[in-house]
């Protein structure tokens, strides 16, 4: 498969002290990528250096157009959504609107609804909640109704950081198994950083493995995840 996203010699920053070293890694379209480590490893920061939001350096290439050094909104408008650690959903806003937020980029009022009408077939939940307040749901429907919200942009990337934190194990499952439909189904290619490494490996076909700003393993997720020497030593179990 053809490369939809790549990074060469990515370096990021936080004031003065660099948090990427430098790494190479390439998404196909088509694909789901993850980015494993253990706490402190860049994981957080490689997506954030993706979208713009902080200081970097190097190399980066959608659809094989230069995107560093732009802007976090033009980024997100060649179709790269984000959907960030602790959901990000606007609390005091309705499910609907916090939606409709996700389709600002977009202009034709018939495909906006029919993917409203797309979304809430795909999370019932968030159906039921339409008029709810988004701070007002569990954590799981938070984290689909953020999900969701990125797809109302209709991307061809969705950069996910942590979909599983803070969430229970059955909900956890649930919502793994819809980011893996909606990549089969809607051809969504996806690059994930997930703490939950056997589940991240079991959804991705690839994986690069950070340490302290490094890419220090990388190769086709079923190798990676069979490897007891690469679990025991960067993944922890």
């Amino acid at each position: 498969m053809a490369a939809l996203l790549e990074a060469d010699k990515l370096e990021a920053f936080y004031g003065p002290s660099k948090v990427l070293h430098g790494i190479d890694f390439a998404l196909p379209e088509g694909g789901v990528t993850a980015i494993l480590g253990a706490n402190g490893a860049g994981k957080t920061t490689t997506l954030r250096a993706l979208c713009g939001m902080i200081r970097t350096g190097g190399t980066v290439r959608f659809d094989g157009k230069r995107i560093d050094g732009r802007a976090t909104e033009s980024i997100v408008r060649l179709g790269i959504a984000h959907v960030p650690e602790g959901r990000g959903t606007f609390a005091k806003m309705t499910v609907d609107e916090n939606l409709r937020l996700g389709s600002f980029t977009r202009r034709k009022k018939a495909e906006i609804e029919a993917d409203f009408e797309h979304m809430f077939a795909m999370f019932p939940r968030l159906a039921e909640r339409r008029h709810q307040q988004a701070g007002t749901l569990s954590g799981g429907e938070q984290q689909m109704l953020a999900i969701a919200r990125a797809l109302m942009l209709r991307p061809r990337l969705m950069l996910l950081d942590e979909p599983s934190f803070g969430l229970a194990p059955l909900i956890v499952q649930d919502i793994f198994a819809i980011l893996a439909r909606i990549n089969r189904e809607d051809r969504v290619s996806m690059l994930v950083v997930e703490q939950n490494t056997a589940l991240a490996l079991e959804l991705a076909d690839y994986a690069y493995v950070l340490e302290t700003g490094r890419v220090v393993m990388s190769g086709p997720a079923d190798e990676i995840a069979s490897d007891e020497s690469v679990r025991r030593s960067y993944l922890g179990y």
